[in-house]
């Protein structure tokens, strides 16, 4: 079986979203369901139709949620030795070689993936470049909006 990373963080957040989904969002609409049921003919339904679909996609997403959790390989950043390579979970200082602007970017699962908050996909264009890199590396990125290259400026484990 693959094992996926994932960071502490990550793993955190899917664990409360499937006690939310069990504990607040089945039962509730389990009830929508009963109720719904109780007003009659159900072909004509509009209220159980919606219950039941909204029903499916809570079903699903626990699913999905225990299967990501079941083969997740969970890494806690703040434990790991800084090596001062660029790995799973480090957060990397980047210089853009052409205008000079730094970025700042955490290297996280696909799930965890948020650019808006500087944490990308360790299957990202720009994390799989800089895996393995060190601090003064220079590395070239081919990404959607074109080719890049960063320097690696600062690795840290938090």
């Amino acid at each position: 079986m693959k094992r996926t990373p994932m960071t502490l963080r990550g793993a955190e957040a899917l664990r409360s979203e499937l006690k939310r989904l069990k504990g607040e969002d089945r039962p509730r609409v389990i009830k929508a369901i009963a109720e719904a049921r109780s007003h009659g003919d159900l072909s004509e339904n509009a209220e159980y139709h919606a219950a039941r679909e909204q029903q499916g996609f809570i079903e699903g997403r626990i699913g999905e949620i225990e299967a990501k959790l079941s083969t997740a390989e969970v890494i806690d950043t703040a434990a790991l030795t800084n090596t001062g390579k660029v790995i799973f979970g480090a957060t990397v200082d980047l210089e853009d070689q052409d205008g000079g602007k730094r970025i700042s970017y955490q290297i996280v699962g696909e799930d965890e993936a948020d650019i808006k908050t500087g944490r990308i996909s360790i299957t990202s264009p720009i994390a799989r470049a800089i895996v393995g890199k060190s601090v003064g590396d220079v590395v070239d990125v081919v990404a959607p909006g074109g080719k890049h290259s960063y320097e690696v400026m600062e690795v840290r484990y938090v």
